[in-house]
């Protein structure tokens, strides 16, 4: 079992940065993949980016790729999302979601369903 919790949220002006950090309790956190995805008012959750367990492997969406970087700190049982050059457009609650399953491409990791185990989001607003 994975509980995890995002904090890290909050307003910030159109090419700001923000970190957002998603810590998790469970002994099989340096094991899970770990993923980002985020929810804008009236459309659906979409994926944002994803991690293996031991770092050897990201993705990112396109939307977001060159902007936001993701890592984990498996000591600190803590991932990350450093957003920069942020837009209105990344406006969203941004959750994070975890699994035991292993990590092996793109495809593998971006649909929601994957991911057994979410938290219960953290809130991002970019201003124009």
């Amino acid at each position: 079992q994975v509980q995890l919790v995002e904090s890290g949220g909050g307003v910030v002006q159109a090419g700001g940065s923000l970190r957002l950090s998603c810590a998790a309790s469970g002994r099989t956190f340096s094991a899970a993949t770990m993923g980002w995805f985020r929810q804008a008012p009236e459309k659906d959750r979409e994926f944002v980016a994803a991690i293996s367990g031991s770092s050897d492997r990201t993705d990112y969406s396109l939307s977001v790729k060159g902007r936001f970087t993701i890592s984990r700190d498996n000591a600190k049982n803590t991932m990350y999302l450093q957003m920069n050059s942020l837009k209105p457009g990344d406006t969203a609650v941004y959750s994070c979601g975890a699994r035991v399953r292993p990590y092996f491409n793109y495809h593998d990791v971006n649909d929601v369903n994957d991911y057994e185990f979410w938290g219960q989001g953290t809130q991002v607003t970019i201003s124009s």
